[in-house]
């Protein structure tokens, strides 16, 4: 996992939803989300919000939002 920069559409619960990346130095645009889901950890209680989504590079990807950290991971 590493840690990425998102522009995001914020609305009532914060950041709710990608649309746009920087990975590796360049800007991927968030074509489509594709999936979206909800990971919580069992023993930590640790919650993602997790999207697969189509880039702008034609790639799909996969990306989380660490509800506890509040920050954003790409996973691949």
């Amino acid at each position: 996992m590493e840690p990425i920069d998102v522009i995001a559409y914020s609305g009532g619960t914060g950041d709710e939803r990608p649309k746009a990346f920087i990975l590796r130095g360049f800007r991927i645009d968030v074509v489509e989300i594709v999936d979206r889901w909800i990971e919580e950890g069992s023993g930590d209680r640790m919650r993602k919000r997790c999207f697969r989504v189509m880039g702008s590079d034609g790639n799909m990807h996969t990306i989380y939002y660490d509800e506890t950290g509040l920050e954003w991971y790409y996973s691949s």
